[in-house]
């Protein structure tokens, strides 16, 4: 366990700013990535940082405190969508997020791709998002979904198919 993490478990407000400070894209970058929604992934990433704070005593240093910060993410993210009972994808254009990566045929692709993967269905997206992107286990993602594996499997040979048909447009 690093030292910052250390004193911000003691109530170190100065050391619990530190950490939002080095963690706060990555975790941004995954709330947009599993709701396809910037304005959401802005006040969910705002959520997590809250549930951190009042959740860092309980990291026991076993693992990097990005990987618990990345989990406690995942968790916030798809229990606030079960809750919402969100039945669908969101499909609001990623334009303003990938804007400067847009530059050239790279990042047209890029931003084809983006809007092929917010399109999908929302189990789908959160499926291949965590396996394709994240690097999550079959395991982890049905564990995380509340799903069997074979869901999971499922889900991501779906979003492929998709996101195939999609992009061959």
């Amino acid at each position: 366990m690093t030292d910052l993490v250390r004193r911000a478990r003691l109530g170190d407000d100065a050391a619990f700013d530190e950490l939002y400070e080095r963690h706060v894209g990555r975790v941004y970058a995954l709330c947009v990535r599993l709701t396809a929604d910037p304005a959401r992934a802005e006040e969910l990433t705002q959520d997590v940082f809250v549930r951190a704070w009042r959740k860092i005593e309980s990291f026991r240093g076993e693992s990097e405190f990005s990987s618990w910060l990345h989990r406690l993410t995942v968790n916030l993210v798809l229990d606030r969508q079960r809750a919402e009972g969100r039945a669908r994808a969101r499909t609001r254009p990623l334009d303003v997020m990938l804007a400067p990566a847009a530059s050239g045929p790279e990042g047209a692709r890029w931003v084809d791709l983006e809007r092929a993967i917010a399109r999908l269905p929302e189990r789908a997206r959160v499926a291949l998002v965590l396996y394709a992107v994240e690097g999550y286990a079959y395991r982890e993602i049905a564990e995380a979904m509340g799903i069997a594996i074979g869901s999971v499997k499922a889900h991501i040979h779906r979003a492929r198919t998709l996101l195939l048909e999609d992009l061959d447009r």
